[in-house]
């Protein structure tokens, strides 16, 4: 092997593992984007944003759409959480069992 050919080795290596480390921060980040966000369900977007990585990609869109979805988080004091009261569902049909 001469000179060249080991240069050329040196440089598919780093072209390799710089191919997974992107891989695996495009993995990494639904989850810790979600965390930021303090999403409530920000666990189960960073186990779809692995599978992601896992089947090469399929997941990855779902993940990264899923931390960025807005959600009402109840613990949250900025969050709008809509509740009905018992006038809107009497005039809805709904006629359940009031306590």
């Amino acid at each position: 092997m001469t000179g060249i050919d080991i240069f050329a080795l040196i440089i598919l290596l780093v072209l390799l593992l710089t191919a997974v480390a992107v891989w695996v921060v495009l993995g990494m980040y639904p989850g810790k984007i979600a965390r930021q966000r303090n999403h409530p369900q920000a666990e189960a977007i960073a186990v779809c944003g692995w599978w992601g990585v896992i089947t090469l990609g399929l997941l990855l869109p779902v993940a990264w759409i899923w931390a960025y979805t807005k959600t009402t988080n109840e613990n949250d004091p900025g969050a709008e959480v809509h509740k009905t009261s018992s006038t809107d569902q009497e005039t809805s049909g709904d006629k359940g069992v009031s306590p």
